[in-house]
């Protein structure tokens, strides 16, 4: 596991008669658990905590297969979340997820299984679309996999069709169950990225730049594909430096050739989370930025400083290697014109080029 500790577990009536709650109790032998008949959370004992190491089992009646709520005015991938819990054990001083308050707790949904059989009719319903799916977007897809085993579910699921890929994306170690998984095909194991400096400053609970390198490295050796994601990326004190050092043990743990795609983006929030930020991790530098507010509402860094940071890590990544999948998460086609030299164009120009890297990684 990571560095948490799960101390009460919560579960909700509708959650008792679920499978998955049984087996992840019997996971947690010895922790106190305590049921709970509304929908609300109990708030933590301590606020600054989000309730972190409580987990909060939910029988969740919302929708399980979405796309991800990107905004006209920026290109979007056509990414689809398969959202199987809320909120992370980690404490990255930038994370949304802090916006989220008033649902405190690690909430995970109990009827996954159930659930999963609807988006898998979704999937086989359009076998000429290719879907791109993760569970990455509101919760780390492997930081409670220890607890939950969402891998020993998913893995088969999305290995055996041809129409879709599963995305897992983390800032963990927490790899062992996706490893003893027999499934290779169509998943892609991901990791977040930073620099090593926001990574030990900003990104409370984490592993380390290097461990996480290690355990992408163990994963590729292993015969899964690869992809990263350099978002939000963030400048600092000697921000270039740093993040050729993140370069540099990249090319030290990881083949190139096995990374299906490697996404930028730059730091973005809505205004409410600078309060939030400002409580919660009072010595941040992630707020020292220039920003503007942005076309979608939310405040972004001035336009001359994203390309500035775009166009410094695609040149660096490309002498690396010039076949990346190198991508811009939701920005705008000017951007991408300055900072990767061309543009999809659209949303839909976005979606082709990543379908495409898929049928070439996977067929």
């Amino acid at each position: 596991m990571s560095n948490f500790t799960i101390k009460e577990v919560l579960v909700e009536d509708g959650a008792l008669r679920h499978s998955l709650t049984n087996q992840i109790l019997q996971r947690l032998p010895g922790i106190p658990v305590q049921a709970t008949k509304g929908v609300r959370s109990k708030a933590s004992s301590n606020e600054m905590d989000m309730g972190k190491d409580t987990l909060h089992l939910v029988f969740y009646k919302g929708e399980f297969f979405k796309p991800c709520p990107g905004t006209r005015e920026y290109m979007c991938c056509g990414y689809q979340i398969l959202n199987v819990a809320t909120n992370c054990p980690l404490n990255c001083s930038y994370c949304i997820l802090q916006s989220y308050f008033n649902q405190p707790n690690l909430r995970v949904f109990v009827n996954l299984e159930e659930e999963l059989k609807r988006v898998l009719h979704v999937i086989d319903s359009e076998p000429d679309r290719i879907f791109r799916v993760g569970t990455g977007e509101f919760t780390d897809s492997l930081a409670v996999d220890p607890i939950t085993c969402w891998s020993d579910l998913l893995l088969p699921a999305f290995s055996k069709r041809k129409n879709v890929v599963l995305e897992l994306k983390t800032k963990t170690t927490n790899i062992e169950r996706v490893l003893d998984s027999k499934y290779r095909d169509r998943i892609i194991v991901s990791w977040s990225l930073n620099s090593p400096y926001i990574a030990a400053r900003e990104e409370h609970g984490a592993a380390s730049l290097k461990n996480r390198l290690k355990a992408a490295r163990q994963c590729q050796s292993e015969g899964f594909v690869l992809g990263f994601h350099f978002d939000p990326l963030i400048p600092h004190p000697q921000w270039k430096q740093e993040y050729l050092k993140s370069l540099e043990l990249m090319d030290k743990y990881i083949d190139p050739k096995r990374i299906i795609w490697i996404s930028m983006g730059s730091f973005r929030y809505m205004p409410g989370l600078k309060q939030i930020i400002r409580r919660r991790h009072p010595k941040t530098c992630v707020l020292d930025g220039e920003f503007i507010t942005g076309l979608d509402g939310k405040m972004r860094y001035f336009k001359p400083i994203r390309t500035d940071l775009y166009g410094f890590m695609r040149e660096n990544m490309e002498k690396w290697h010039r076949d990346l999948g190198l991508y811009l998460c939701m920005e705008s086609d000017d951007v991408w014109q300055m900072s990767m030299g061309w543009s999809p164009g659209s949303s839909a120009g976005l979606r082709g080029y990543l379908d495409r890297r898929v049928v070439e990684f996977f067929g």
